[in-house]
């Protein structure tokens, strides 16, 4: 039986994801930070709920631990996930700008944590979720954290851009197969930011927005995808639509902002993929 991760399932895409998986027969883990949606979720499709705050490195490497003492072994490990246009700048427990912190140097943690469960699969496979907003990131690398200013979806977009550049460096680094997805619009709680203005646009685009069952299928086709492929909407915009191949932007593809982008996460991280050790 195939074992899955999938990260921030208790609701939404994630759930979605998690729900179309475990009625393939799969061996599903539901990974997120509240016990109460997170066990209603896994009870609802008969999967288990393991709590995973990717905001503290202490609860990522826990979670990292417990799952590798239970199972030895995971096929496939979906990086879903994230938070959105954070209006006030906010840091995670370990001092990071919240945004960049949990959508990227969270998963890059817990997915070097995993690597050897990762690699005792027959196919082990990595599905990094990122939006088609990586296509306005930009890596500051002189102001990583937003402390010189911070710009609510700004910030977003960086830390989306860093979950492509992520997947596809994850692909040329290790043996696993690295493909990324990004859900186009869709009706979930992930960008309800509290800015009334804000939120305001987000409704109107909410509009034309599609479910999140149905922005939940370009992560599971990606799950059968291969390395450095992506997925997303086929409609206008890639904003809805079937799931379909698509082109990430050429930011996405520097693989020398890549590199930098890597050794600076396993600095502040202390997970160093090279010889799978990590910082007390």
């Amino acid at each position: 039986m195939t074992v899955i991760i999938v990260t921030g399932a208790s609701g939404g895409i994630g759930f979605h994801t998690a729900l179309e998986l475990a009625q393939q027969g799969h061996q599903v883990v539901i990974a997120a930070r509240g016990r109460e949606r997170g066990e209603a979720a896994a009870a609802r499709i008969g999967a288990e709920w393991r709590h995973l705050d990717l905001g503290d490195l202490t609860s990522v490497r826990r979670f990292a631990q417990d799952f590798r003492q239970r199972y030895g072994r995971l096929d496939v490990l979906i990086n879903n996930a994230g938070v959105m246009a954070v209006p006030r700048r906010e840091l995670t427990t370990d001092g990071f700008e919240r945004q960049f912190g949990v959508n990227h140097l969270g998963h890059f943690a817990l997915t070097g944590l995993l690597l050897p469960a990762l690699e005792a699969s027959d196919d082990g496979r990595v599905v990094t979720v990122t939006s088609g907003l990586h296509r306005r990131g930009r890596i500051d690398f002189d102001d990583l954290m937003g402390e010189r200013r911070y710009r609510q979806f700004g910030a977003y977009c960086q830390s989306k851009l860093a979950n492509v550049l992520f997947g596809l460096e994850l692909g040329r680094r290790t043996g696993l197969t690295s493909v990324l997805a990004h859900p186009g619009v869709a009706h979930t709680d992930l960008a309800r930011t509290g800015s009334r203005a804000r939120d305001l646009v987000i409704a109107l685009v909410r509009r034309s927005a599609q479910s999140a069952a149905a922005g939940a299928q370009p992560i599971l086709r990606a799950v059968k995808g291969k390395t450095g492929e992506a997925y997303g909407p086929d409609g206008p915009g890639e904003r809805r639509g079937k799931p379909t191949r698509i082109e990430v932007s050429p930011a996405g593809r520097d693989e020398t902002v890549a590199r930098r982008l890597w050794a600076i996460s396993e600095e502040l991280t202390g997970v160093r993929y090279g010889t799978l050790t990590t910082a007390q």
